[in-house]
């Protein structure tokens, strides 16, 4: 099997297609590109959603509270606490399970979270840190923005740059070969970049404002959070390549790693379906967001990108391209 998410068509077949569904407090179930649970408990909606971290050993803690509150910010929910469970190799010392802590501590403080609970164990089951996260938070007036309600004529907005996440794990993870081929400034530019991955702001600004979809864009990139919105919300899509913004260090550390930046995990970008996208560019904008629209939702169930000379179809997130670089190193 491939390193990374199970591919869509078996976690249908092995899994969301088994569930079964009793309680009716619960308004938001699992499905293809669904991030979050909604559960009703009468004058509060609460939002849950759970991630581990898997793909580095370097900044975990940092990256891994971020991963899970964006999924909460995908619904525009608030964030209130977090659960952690930490699994330890054998070999780790005491200075590197700190570092962790220290990590998630900082990062929870930052983003006004508690952590509320969790598990520490090593075990020799991991022969690296394996971190996952669960997140809760409440909604704001019950309003809940999932990521299948885009509609045929909503504008898609981006918010950030494509492969923000992957370009400072690679900027950690190959730091003196990049550094050799680029230059320290660069690759210290890259790293710095994990100081961008919440989406929180944008996520309850949007909700506000009306969003009617949401999808923090993670494994599989850009393309990949366009094809399960468009999936979850039964319609398809418009993209152009061309208004994707891109940073020239994760264009450099790319094109180095022969991998696409738009399938490459980008936690702090959101992707946002919505009525009127150059009010909410300017909405976001206004509040120090860097926004934009890049296509539109459209009744055809086609899924394409655009570039000046083709229209090429989108297709299902597979391996995200992190993966590549991890296997080919």
């Amino acid at each position: 099997m491939e390193i990374g998410k199970l591919p869509n068509d078996v976690l249908n077949s092995l899994i969301l297609g088994k569930l079964q569904n009793r309680r009716s407090e619960v308004l938001l179930r699992p499905s293809i590109g669904e991030d979050c649970s909604a559960v009703d408990f009468g004058r509060e909606i609460c939002i849950i959603s759970t991630d581990p971290i898997t793909g580095t050993e370097n900044q975990i803690g940092t990256i891994g509270v971020n991963v899970a509150l964006n999924d909460l910010a995908s619904s525009g929910a608030e964030p209130v606490g977090i659960t952690v469970t930490l699994l330890i190799p054998p070999d780790a010392s005491m200075s590197d399970v700190e570092n962790v802590i220290n990590q998630l501590v900082s990062e929870a403080s930052k983003l006004n979270v508690d952590i509320i609970g969790g598990h520490t164990e090593v075990t020799d089951a991991v022969s690296r840190f394996v971190l996952s996260i669960t997140a809760i938070g409440k909604t704001i007036n019950k309003n809940v923005v999932t990521t299948s309600g885009a509609k045929p004529g909503d504008d898609l907005i981006l918010t950030k740059y494509a492969g923000l996440e992957g370009t400072s794990i690679l900027a950690y993870d190959y730091e003196e070969e990049l550094a050799e081929k680029f230059g320290k400034e660069l690759v210290d530019n890259a790293k710095r970049l994990i100081n961008n991955i919440s989406v929180i702001k944008e996520g309850i600004i949007s909700a506000k404002f009306g969003a009617h979809a949401m999808h923090d864009v993670t494994e599989g990139g850009v393309l990949g959070a366009v094809w399960e919105m468009c999936h979850a919300s039964c319609c398809g899509a418009v993209i152009f390549k061309d208004s994707i913004p891109v940073l020239r260090e994760t264009k450099l550390i790319c094109d180095y790693f022969n991998i696409d930046p738009l399938r490459l995990i980008s936690s702090g970008c959101m992707l946002i379906a919505c009525e009127d996208g150059e009010q909410m560019v300017r909405e976001l904008s206004e509040n120090g967001i860097k926004a934009g629209i890049i296509g539109k939702i459209t009744a055809d169930k086609s899924i394409l990108l655009s570039t000046n000379t083709e229209n090429i179809n989108i297709s299902p997130p597979k391996s995200d391209e992190l993966y590549k670089v991890s296997k080919s190193k």
